[in-house]
């Protein structure tokens, strides 16, 4: 595999894994699953970066960034977003809140508006509900507003409320959480997210079923986000068959964004 980065070793603080430069045109922020830790879906990430389109030199000035979850995994071996054995999910609230703030504070060196995020099942979930803000109010520590709307944004692209401008979002067979609904659109246009949605799932999946993101998709159109769902002959995975497509998804996602603020190129 040819890495972009010139074989960089990427950087670990415990919490994240990074490689590229902080600052950067574009972001990419990767999402494990549960029970899999931050290097899960890095050399993922690192093959979807050709993929897009994009010239060696501008692949170079991605910021890529693995997210490491919060808990431990009950088995002793991985981490997790909230554990899925407990009954009700009881972590699951504080782990929207802290996520979301983790994005929020990557948005001071590159915009959300030029970030996308990659996330696989638990992680797809997270991503999901946390990008739609789709939580309830807990989902934002400002407390979101019944209609969605996001309000003034004077830190670097941070919305004061509400779902987050990401600039594109890939769930892997992820799942609805219980009571998820993505906020409405704001009515202002200048104001709506543009965030695209691409959800891929295994048709034979035996951990999450591929009703899930039947469902998922259906939850996002009703709110009229673009989406888009590819189903595949498989289980609980991710198919190489749809790299290339997953590529040019980000490459059109970083564009729109491009287009919406040409200076953020200079």
């Amino acid at each position: 595999m040819t890495t972009p980065f010139n074989d960089q070793t990427p950087r670990d603080d415990g919490t994240a894994i990074q490689l590229g430069p902080e600052r950067a045109s574009r972001r990419l922020v990767l999402l494990h699953g549960w029970g899999a830790d931050a290097d899960d879906l890095l050399d993922l990430g690192l093959e979807l970066l050709p993929l897009t389109g994009l010239s060696a030199a501008e692949q170079a000035q991605i910021s890529l960034v693995a997210l490491r979850a919060p808990l431990p995994h009950p088995g002793g071996i991985g981490r997790q977003w909230y554990d899925l054995q407990q009954p009700e999910w009881p972590q699951l609230a504080p782990a929207r809140v802290q996520l979301r703030a983790r994005l929020i504070a990557l948005g001071a060196s590159v915009p959300l508006q030029r970030t996308a995020l990659l996330g696989f099942s638990q992680g797809a979930a997270m991503a999901l509900d946390v990008a739609t803000g789709g939580g309830g109010e807990d989902a934002d520590a400002g407390g979101a507003t019944g209609d969605g709307r996001v309000g003034a944004q004077p830190d670097h692209g941070r919305p004061a409320r509400g779902a987050l401008p990401l600039a594109a979002l890939i769930a892997c067979s992820g799942y609805p959480h219980p009571g998820w609904q993505p906020l409405p659109l704001a009515l202002e246009p200048n104001q709506a997210p543009t965030t695209k949605f691409l959800l891929t799932h295994g048709e034979q999946d035996p951990v999450v079923p591929f009703a899930a993101s039947v469902e998922l998709e259906r939850l996002l159109q009703t709110t009229g986000r673009p989406v888009q769902r590819l189903g595949f002959s498989g289980g609980h995975g991710i198919d190489p068959a749809l790299l290339g497509a997953m590529g040019a998804f980000l490459a059109a996602g970083w564009q729109q964004a491009a287009d919406a603020d040409p200076a953020a190129e200079s």
